[in-house]
């Protein structure tokens, strides 16, 4: 009989840092700890997937493939981890089955030892081809069954799925409850119903944010779990997991002990604890204990990314009625688990229902692709009325919708024959292509940049923040003000981008001298200043989000009808195709493929045709 002990998958160097520091931690920060890190004795350390690619080409101008095969060279002795979205890899569409063979391999070849692969449908139709290629490159497959409440899920459906996964050659199965939505009652019957019903180990995988995780895991443990995930603790809790050092040292001197040496795990987490301080401008407000998630279902790693967008786009104060919009959108998709992309998918489609001011007025290119069925079955039928809005009379995809999907690697390499060194390059940009070209452009010519990092104040030092919403008196007269971004600095003159009684302005403030406070400062948001002009009249187009311009579908003098698309732009990683409000002749456009916008801009003009 196999012994109780209970195994540690440590996700400080992933899920921790992507729950808490919108997944900006940098290599040389992990690299330094991993000798330590590899003496502990976890059972794993999750350290690729989910949104550290993105992030890393994105935001860090690291190679993600390079990170993996450091880390793997510094961690000899630990078996590594990641998290792969089943056939939508690490991106946020569906891949030919081609492509992912060749990411799963090259993968494996590059360090990965074990994948944490799942569905955001939890449609397991999804997850066979990436099971069999991980099956083929000799590695551990985990199959993860995303657990999720609604009138349409139950436990006899999740031990059925785990049963399928079972079927297919997962190694293990997980409860991945990415959102915190477990209670320990609950967490007692499923866990016992999958031990009992299956011949693999379980594992479980649970987020802090309603404050039970901990909880959770003991009542798996007495339940037959015997692996379990957590954080070390200067990276635990909240959106994020129950602290490493304190399951140790719960389990301590019973039949559970994880054997794992709690001084040496105390170590590493003052390690870290100073490591989070180089990281304070990602932290966000929410993402500390919050039992709002029971109902809203929002997970760690999406509130924590959700709100860092809505602060950039100068539009936090609209988080509140975001978080009660997205369960509204859920039920409207048919009920699916909140894990990306589906928690983009649904997310930014509230945000967009919260900013427009009307449910749907604008519908992005996804969320038409959801409820077509190019993502796959939802646990529940959809809204019927909202799919025809957005999609018309389109055929609905009962197949596996990669059925669907032609091999794409050789156009893929075609692609980016002229850049690439590489098959992980050509993976590279499979998953992203315009942000993956950009990183192996500049990579190539030497000029990649991180972000910057703000600096911390120094001691007794007090933070001046500049106001970027206030009333003003001139002349007797009040207004209220709101700065919405900033754009590029010209010299002494940088452009803002405000509102003034909710009237959008842009002003040109030049620099003829500065006031040395003696105190630390931060800069308002941040945004890319435009001349365009501004909306007055039903023939200009514009949008409802700032975002970036991907591409634009006409020309000047093209005659177009009102719904016809005009541009498509992209916001928080989501694509929305901004459409004619008018029936006229394409007058003037005023974007270019690339470009940020704002709200108000007028992007295309269109000149009116009249009823007569």
């Amino acid at each position: 009989m196999a012994k109780p002990q209970v195994h540690i998958t440590d996700t400080v160097l992933r899920d921790a840092h992507q729950s808490l520091l919108a997944t900006r931690m940098r290599t040389d920060d992990m690299l330094t700890i991993c000798d330590r890190l590899d003496k502990i004795g976890y059972w794993s350390l999750e350290i690729w997937g989910g949104a550290t690619f993105d992030a890393c080409i994105r935001f860090l101008k690291e190679d993600p493939w390079e990170r993996l095969r450091k880390l793997r060279k510094a961690l000899p002795n630990t078996r590594l981890q990641m998290l792969l979205r089943g056939q939508n890899l690490l991106g946020y569409r569906h891949y030919s089955d081609d492509v992912v063979r060749a990411f799963v391999k090259k993968t494996a070849e590059n360090g990965i030892d074990v994948f944490r692969v799942f569905d955001a449908l939890n449609d397991l139709r999804n997850l066979r081809v990436s099971i069999e290629a991980i099956k083929e490159s000799g590695k551990h497959a985990q199959g993860a069954i995303c657990y999720t409440t609604s009138p349409v899920h139950s436990i006899e459906q999740f031990v059925k799925q785990a049963r399928e996964l079972q079927a297919m050659g997962c190694d293990s199965v997980a409860i991945k409850d990415m959102a915190g939505l477990l209670t320990p009652a609950t967490t007692a019957k499923l866990t016992r119903a999958l031990v009992d019903a299956l011949d693999i180990p379980v594992h479980l995988h649970s987020h802090a944010t309603a404050g039970l995780a901990s909880m959770c895991q003991l009542k798996a443990i007495e339940n037959g779990c015997r692996h379990i995930d957590t954080a070390i603790s200067a990276l635990s809790g909240g959106t994020s997991h129950p602290p490493t050092e304190s399951m140790v040292a719960a389990l301590r001197d019973t039949e559970y002990d994880t054997g794992l040496d709690l001084p040496a795990l105390q170590e590493i987490g003052f390690f870290f604890y100073e490591v989070r301080k180089k990281y304070h401008q990602f932290e966000s407000e929410f993402t500390g204990l919050d039992t709002r998630v029971q109902v809203n279902q929002v997970p760690g790693g999406m509130i924590s990314n959700l709100s860092n967008q809505l602060r950039e786009q100068g539009a936090l104060e609209h988080m509140n009625a975001v978080l009660k919009e997205i369960p509204r959108v859920r039920k409207d998709l048919g009920y699916p688990p909140l894990v990306t992309p589906t928690s983009q998918i649904v997310g930014t489609q509230a945000v967009l229902n919260v900013m427009t001011g009307s449910r749907y007025k604008s519908i992005t290119n996804e969320v038409k692709l959801y409820l077509q069925g190019r993502y796959g079955k939802p646990a529940a039928p959809v809204n019927r009325a909202i799919r025809q809005q957005a999609i018309g009379n389109a055929d609905i995809i009962s197949c596996r919708p990669a059925d669907l999907l032609p091999a794409e690697m050789d156009k893929l390499r075609s692609e980016i024959s002229d850049l690439a060194e590489s098959e992980e390059d050509v993976l590279t940009y499979a998953m992203f292509p315009d942000v993956g070209r950009e990183f192996i452009e500049q990579r190539r010519a030497g000029t990649l940049q991180p972000e910057p990092l703000e600096p911390l104040l120094s001691e007794g030092a007090t933070q001046t923040k500049a106001a970027t919403e206030f009333n003003v008196s001139i002349h007797g007269e009040n207004y209220h003000i709101k700065v919405a971004g900033t754009g590029h600095k010209m010299q002494d003159k940088r452009a803002f981008f405000i509102s003034v009684d909710g009237i959008p302005e842009e002003i040109i403030v030049e620099s003829l001298n500065e006031l040395d406070t003696g105190e630390a400062s931060s800069q308002a948001p941040s945004g890319k200043g435009s001349s365009r002009p501004k909306a007055s009249s039903p023939g200009h187009v514009t949008t409802s989000m700032p975002g970036i311009i991907v591409d634009v579908l006409v020309k000047v003098g093209d005659e177009v009808e009102a719904g016809t698309a005009l541009i498509v732009t992209e916001a928080m990683k989501m694509e929305t195709e901004i459409q004619a409000p008018v029936t006229g002749k394409i007058t003037a456009i005023h974007v270019q493929k690339g470009d940020s916008v704002n709200p108000d801009e007028v992007l295309v003009e269109i000149d009116e045709y009249s009823d007569s």
